[in-house]
């Protein structure tokens, strides 16, 4: 199939699929601005209360969805056979290029400054309010950094929980789901629980951002009508720092690893899995692409007792395209709050987007779900944040069709780089594009 048709494709995918999102900025907008000129006391209220709304639906699923996405990721790797052999390196590699990307992130953030255009958008009170929550646990954090990672570790998981305490709720989970994956089958009552509930957290996730339609629309139509369209200009930089830094991670990043660590020629393998991109640009879903993935790396040379591994538990763990839109999200909000970005803050940033997007999962928008992981280790929440939220949601469909492309190319690079390793490529057929069979 022609890359031009294949792009069509993806963006009908994204129009068909999304359609109602596009639909609420749309509407947003032309009722943003109507309502920037023209005063109706009662929209206003109504709309900020539907936009809030939204975000604490978001917030909902925060702690569940993490939670069981740690505890199967874990426990399936515990029970693979396989993970001796090349889990590890697996591991290690998925731990190169996430760090690669929020390296990336944060630097161009950092460097460009997508949030100061959108800082006199935001209430001056709300503003100081945010900057003193964060210097507040930022000071707590550094005044004793040996009792900031005791803190890591909870007395009381069940307390950590009842007070959104991400970060120990994730060393807990992590105990707890590698302690699983270590007494054998009679773990199968506690993971069969958590896949259900991994499951009806995504079909909540699901529902919400069915809902996201309203959600959007309130949220949009908010900010334009307090900030003008003007807001675009603002919100402008930080979709461009995004754009640039996904594309540095797909043609400079997966390149130069690959050179690294394999024999595999990138250019190759994109033309291998260009149908699996493509979909995952337009379902904004790397487990709704993970079948067509997999199917992409098995006809074209990649061998199945590889891909079958590697490829689920990246949709899964691996999303270093999520990572950097988390960190540059996240750095974006602070410039725009006025939080000064002390080195301290900007590692743990970093790090924190690294462990977020490993718990995200593989549907539309998971990306600014996890986010609250990344700010509650800041001192602050959602909630605080209604007026920056507005920006990113904006535009989050598009963001998001892009990390996910970034997701699901990184899961074939990783999966393309330890079948090279382990001699598991069928090379006349992965080096012959001519032999390739299109994907139904």
């Amino acid at each position: 199939m022609k890359l031009h048709m294949q792009i069509l494709i993806a963006l009908g995918l994204g129009l068909k699929r999304n359609w109602h999102i596009f639909f609420g900025i749309i509407a947003g907008i032309f009722v943003g601005v109507f309502m920037h000129s023209h005063t109706i006391p009662m929209i206003m209220p109504i709309l900020t209360f539907i936009g809030q709304v939204f975000i604490r639906l978001i917030q909902m699923v925060v702690i569940p969805l993490v939670v069981s996405a740690i505890i199967i990721g874990i426990t399936s790797i515990g029970d693979n056979k396989q993970l001796g052999k090349f889990g590890s390196k697996m591991i290690v590699y998925y731990g190169i290029i996430t760090t690669a990307a929020v390296a990336i992130g944060s630097a161009l953030a950092l460097l460009m400054k997508p949030g100061l255009g959108a800082g006199h958008y935001i209430n001056s009170s709300v503003a100081e309010t945010v900057q003193n929550a964060v210097q507040t646990a930022m000071t707590e954090q550094q005044g004793n950094v040996l009792n900031t990672f005791l803190s890591f570790i909870p007395s009381n998981p069940i307390e950590a929980f009842a007070g959104g305490n991400m970060v120990a709720i994730i060393v807990f989970v992590v105990l707890f789901a590698i302690a699983l994956s270590k007494v054998g089958d009679v773990n199968r009552p506690i993971v069969s629980f958590f896949e259900s509930v991994f499951a009806a957290t995504m079909k909540i996730t699901d529902w919400i951002m069915f809902l996201a339609a309203p959600g959007v629309f309130a949220l949009t139509a908010t900010a334009v009508s307090s900030f003008g369209i003007d807001i675009f200009a603002s919100i402008s930089k930080y979709l461009g720092v995004l754009a640039i830094g996904f594309l540095i991670q797909l043609f400079v990043v997966y390149p130069v690893f690959l050179k690294c660590f394999s024999k595999v020629s990138i250019w190759v393998l994109y033309s291998a899995v260009a149908e699996a991109l493509m979909v995952a640009f337009g379902t904004a879903s790397s487990s709704a692409t993970l079948p067509l993935t997999i199917a992409c790396c098995e006809k074209r040379g990649i061998s199945h007792k590889i891909s079958s591994f590697v490829l689920p538990l990246g949709a899964t763990l691996n999303m270093d395209g999520t990572a950097l839109l988390q960190v540059v999200a996240v750095i974006f909000l602070a410039q725009a709050y006025g939080v000064v970005l002390t080195p301290f803050l900007i590692i743990q940033i970093a790090l924190l987007a690294m462990i977020a997007s490993s718990t995200c999962a593989g549907i539309p928008g998971a990306g600014l779900i996890t986010i609250a992981l990344i700010l509650n280790g800041m001192g602050l929440s959602p909630e605080q944040l209604v007026a920056g939220f507005a920006f990113l949601f904006t535009i989050e469909r598009i963001t998001d069709m892009m990390r996910t492309l970034v997701n699901v190319a990184s899961d074939t690079v990783v999966v393309a780089a330890i079948a090279d390793n382990e001699n598991e490529i069928n090379y006349e057929l992965f080096n012959n594009p001519a032999a390739y069979e299109d994907i139904a």
